[in-house]
This record gives C-alpha cells, structure tokens and sequence, in this order.
C-alpha cells in the first residue's frame, strides 16, 4: 500500500468535474413541490418527466426506472432477449453496458471499436455475428454518436435487434437524427456526472413503441398489470419523484448546457493544436462532449504531470470490458483496437462551469509536458 494519498484521493485546484448545483433555487423549488404533494413514487412528476423527456430526445414515448444499466437490462428483456441469445456490443464503454446484457441471462460479445470515433466497428460486428445473436447494442461514446446508418445496415441485413446506449449522450445526433431513435429503443442514464443529472441515480428508456413502452413500464414494477397481481418476475426500478422533479427543472437548461460544452471543446481542439497528444476527430456535428478525451502514448505520465499542476483528470476507460474479471467467463475477444485506447485515453476537465481561463491553464500545461522517452 503507498504511504500518502494516490493522485484519485487528493482534490485538485482544478477538478476534473464540478457537482455543485448552480441551479439551487430550482432544485429547491421542485422539491418543495413534491413535499407539498405528498407523493413520491409513480406519480405526476415521473409522469410529466417522461413525457417531457421523451419529446426532447425525439422518441414518443419515455419510461423511467432506478438507472441507466436497468433501462437497458428491461429494454432488452421487454424485447424478448434472454437465455441463449447473444447481444453485441463495444469493449470500450462503462461496465455497466455489459452487465445489463448479463442481468437478462444473455451473452454479451465483444466486437472491436474504429479507431477514430471509439465506437463499435461496423466491420468488427459484421465478424462477430453467429447463429445466437439476437441484439445490438451500440454505445454513443463521450457524447458521440457511433455509426449507425452503417451498424443499422448491419442489423437490418442480419434481422438483429438494436438497442442503443444513449448514457452519456443526451440529445445529440448523428447525421441531424437524434440518438436513440434508429433502433428499437434507446437507454439513458440520469446518473449526476451526465449531462442531463440527477442528484441520485435514475435512468429511463424512450421508444416509439407503445407495447415495448407498457411492458417496459410493468417489469420496473415488479411485473404488477394492477395492485398486488403480478404476471411476470419484474423488478424493483422507479425514478422517485423527487429526482423526476429535479431533471424537469433541468432539462429545459439543457440545450444551452450543451451548447458550452461545444464551445469549451472547439477551445480544445484549437488551441491544442500541436500539443504532445492525439484529439479524437469530432465525425458528427451532433457531438455532445459528455467528455473529452485525449490519447497519449505516454498518459500515466501525462496524468501525474497535470496533477502535480492541480488539474484533475480521470480514465475513461482502463481495461477493455472483456478483459475485466466479471467477463471472463465468456469467450474472450480480441479487440486490438480497443486494448490500444485503453492504454492511451485520458479525459480532461470539460463541464459546463469550467471558466475560460481555466481552459487555458489545461492547454498550457499540456502544450508544455515533455513526454519521457520511453526507452
């Protein structure tokens, strides 16, 4: 064990992410309104919140649950994916994408991810199709959406169902189409590093389905069809009303947070222009920058570099899912692609609040680090 704190226990000067509302009146507001109610499951501001979310990511209609992973966990077991099927999806995205596969008793696999928009190759899940694959789901990685005409035209041509991972990418779109809206249903996560966040966790998935939504709707509460009749296993999974309240008042902010963001990462990508790091490409002007990465050959180094400098930054993510423990069970897959950014990637600070000047400080220190020779 080291003697002092790791560079993960110390605050930095300047954080990584900033939690603190700036919102407090609002969020004050919203819940006193719901103490004043009387109300706080299954009622008027979960309803409204999916109706007003749902609207917002272009979908009809929105069903609300405990998180982003159960969102997509119901989805694909509304859809009918269980036992023996085999979903694929990226080896670079939070665990949580996988895990939500396993809870419905199916077989999460593995393909490898483009190199420049770090979201699932089309080719690589043209490879890594079998007689069991039932489902798709592709992650709209950092706030970029992945290709989906492309992986739409795999799963259309190969009769797969798609589900997409929308967690960390609130409204954006591909090619002016929002995300979540070219599969079955999409799933999103309202966990309060988001872009759209909660203060807890809480999740919803948004379809034009009507019989999808309904069953949807039955299993987050146990399976119940009316009080005390259960007609299937379901779980325990609702967004509270106190959170559904707090996102209401958040999201019509959202556009405008978002658009910060945007203007934080054009900063990035401009003035770090020649700095001793490689920016992915932004593809598609839907991005939403829920992080922004950079690569780096040396990134250990470069991380401690910046924290000795009191700047923050974190991983996103260390280890490719099917090299994680929880995975090994499965058949490993060989995702070369992904081993590589895992090894390189390193998310800088980029929130809403971030000043401008505090921009500045993140690209002069790095236009300044000297990589160590590796030799």
């Amino acid at each position: 064990m080291p003697d002092g704190p790791s560079s993960d226990d110390v605050t930095p000067e300047l954080p990584f992410l900033r939690l603190v509302p700036d919102d407090v009146r609002g969020v004050r507001v919203a819940i006193e309104r719901v103490l004043q109610r009387g109300i706080f499951e299954l009622g008027p501001e979960m309803e409204a919140f999916e109706a007003e979310f749902a609207a917002a990511a272009g979908s009809t209609r929105g069903v609300s649950v405990g998180s982003g992973t159960d969102a997509l966990a119901l989805t694909l077991r509304g859809l009918g994916i269980g036992p023996g099927d085999e979903v694929i999806t990226t080896p670079l995205t939070a665990a949580f994408t996988a895990l939500a596969i396993v809870m419905t008793g199916a077989k999460p696999v593995f393909a490898d991810i483009d190199g420049d928009r770090l979201t699932l190759s089309p080719s690589a899940v043209t490879d890594a199709i079998t007689s069991k694959t039932a489902a798709l789901i592709p992650v709209h990685l950092y706030g970029q959406a992945a290709d989906m005409p492309a992986l739409m035209e795999v799963a259309t041509r190969h009769n797969l169902i798609v589900v997409e991972d929308c967690c960390q990418a609130h409204l954006a779109t591909c090619g002016g189409q929002p995300v979540g809206t070219f599969g079955a249903a999409a799933a999103f996560s309202f966990y309060p590093t988001k872009n759209l966040g909660a203060l807890g966790d809480g999740g919803a998935m948004c379809t034009n389905d009507d019989q999808l939504a309904d069953r949807v709707a039955v299993l987050r509460d146990g399976g119940q069809t009316s009080r005390c009749m259960h007609t299937e296993t379901g779980v325990n999974s609702r967004l509270d009303e106190l959170q559904a309240a707090i996102l209401r008042t958040r999201l019509p902010r959202l556009p405008q947070r978002t658009e910060r963001r945007r203007a934080i990462a054009a900063t990035y990508r401009e003035d770090l222009a020649g700095a001793p790091v490689t920016i992915p490409p932004e593809l598609d002007a839907g991005h939403v920058y829920h992080l922004f990465p950079v690569r780096s050959a040396r990134r250990d180094a470069l991380r401690a570099y910046l924290h000795d400098l009191g700047i923050g930054t974190l991983v996103h993510y260390p280890t490719p899912l099917p090299r994680q423990p929880a995975f090994s069970r499965f058949t490993p897959a060989e995702c070369q692609v992904a081993d590589a950014v895992c090894r390189e990637v390193l998310s800088l600070p980029l929130y809403p609040e971030l000043a401008d000047e505090s921009i500045d400080r993140v690209c002069d220190a790095l236009k300044r680090f000297d990589p160590p020779s590796s030799s």
